[in-house]
């Protein structure tokens, strides 16, 4: 058995297309014999989980289309970097759905590289999601500190940059075991939550996350100080907006350490625990769905900090059920037609008290006509 472990039977056991060596790598961690059999068919659990992964899809996707089409003021960075985020949950749902349809007993029917890959795309997603909470910190910071130094079209053209730059060291940072920093041809350095995953690897993720989450700390400490000193200096209006802003982000921050805390905290315990002294990382399933979990509940912290997006969002999911024939359109048609009918008193008598002012001012420039959310949708659907 040492002489199938050694450095020797390397070229020949670690080959490219050899499924046998993730049968092995989880026979020495120990995850082979602690792993539940499972009859034909999916089980509650799995269904379960697919079912949060699919309704992450769902919202994330629902979201990123109300940023990018209904939102007049898109190009704004806030928005970019909501749409960022967005797109790094959407990663999460999608990655954990390929996760569990080539787990179980396909796990050992996956060359090293597809298994590398697979476990890859949750690394992607979130140092995706990291590297945005970053970005949405620092332009904060500078937003709050600075507002006025740069012109809008140059710091857009910056926001775009930076979204690419985390992408790129996102795919860097997660495809590194597939690149070649990996546990194989050395078995004893390999992790017991991923057997094919170099423990020097998981404490250097680790210990890169956590001085990017102290930074955020530190950001929008900076932040928080900064707020509540200029409160004399700006407006009620505007310090109620920033200072919700701030809790907007500093809550989404919270949540991600809550989801993701019990992950890191495996993972910590893992580099420190020899392969097959500690039970606690053979049950890690409920712990890796509370991570992914967290990319169901960023678009509902935005929904509930933002009245532009929560709008956004409800003239999608109209649009949607008018196009699917789940709502009738005239059911709109008619309240929009009484609404505009119970108004068009108030409006009468509002314009009898601005003839004056009106004759007075010079003649307005006419402006085109905007057409309702309902209204867009139902031209759509009809035609």
């Amino acid at each position: 058995m040492e002489a199938l472990y050694s450095r020797s039977a390397c070229p020949s056991m670690y080959g490219s297309d050899n499924s046998s060596v993730i049968l092995q790598h989880y026979n020495y961690t120990g995850r082979l014999q602690h792993r539940q059999p499972r009859q034909g068919g999916i089980s509650a659990t799995t269904a379960s989980f697919l079912f949060i992964s699919i309704c992450i899809i769902l919202e994330n996707l629902v979201v990123l289309m109300a940023v990018l089409f209904r939102i007049r003021l898109r190009s704004r960075w806030v928005y970019i970097c909501i749409a960022n985020i967005t797109l790094s949950d959407l990663l999460a749902g999608v990655a954990y759905v390929v996760n569990l349809c080539m787990s179980g007993s396909r796990t050992f029917e996956l060359s090293p590289a597809l298994w590398l890959f697979r476990e890859g795309l949750l690394f992607v997603a979130l140092a995706a999601s990291i590297f945005s909470l970053l970005l949405i910190a620092v332009e904060r910071y500078t937003t709050m500190l600075k507002p006025l130094n740069q012109k809008s079209g140059k710091k857009t053209c910056r926001i775009y940059t930076m979204v690419l730059l985390c992408w790129v060291l996102a795919c860097a940072l997660g495809f590194l075991p597939l690149l070649g920093w990996n546990c194989m041809c050395n078995l004893e350095r390999c992790s017991t939550l991923l057997p094919l995953y170099s423990k020097s690897y998981i404490l250097f993720a680790l210990i890169l996350f956590f001085f990017i989450l102290l930074a955020i700390g530190v950001l929008y400490s900076a932040i928080f100080l900064h707020v509540r000193k200029s409160t004399q200096s700006i407006s009620q209006r505007g310090r109620g907006r920033s200072m919700r802003l701030l809790k907007t982000v500093i809550t989404i921050v919270g949540v991600f350490s809550l989801c993701w805390g019990p992950l890191f905290f495996l993972l910590l315990v893992d580099f420190f625990c020899s392969s097959r002294d500690c039970r606690l990382l053979f049950s890690s399933d409920w712990v890796i769905a509370m991570a992914v979990l967290n990319s169901a509940l960023n678009p509902i912290i935005y929904s509930l900090g933002s009245m532009e997006l929560r709008k956004a969002i409800a003239s999608i999911l109209c649009c949607c059920c008018l196009w699917t024939g789940l709502i009738d359109p005239k059911t709109f048609m008619s309240k929009e037609t009484g609404s505009t009918s119970g108004s068009r008193h108030d409006s009468l008598r509002n314009s009898f008290s601005k003839v004056r002012s009106m004759s007075t001012s010079p003649t307005p420039k006419p402006r085109k006509m905007r057409l309702s959310t309902t209204t867009s949708c139902l031209s759509v659907s009809s035609g």
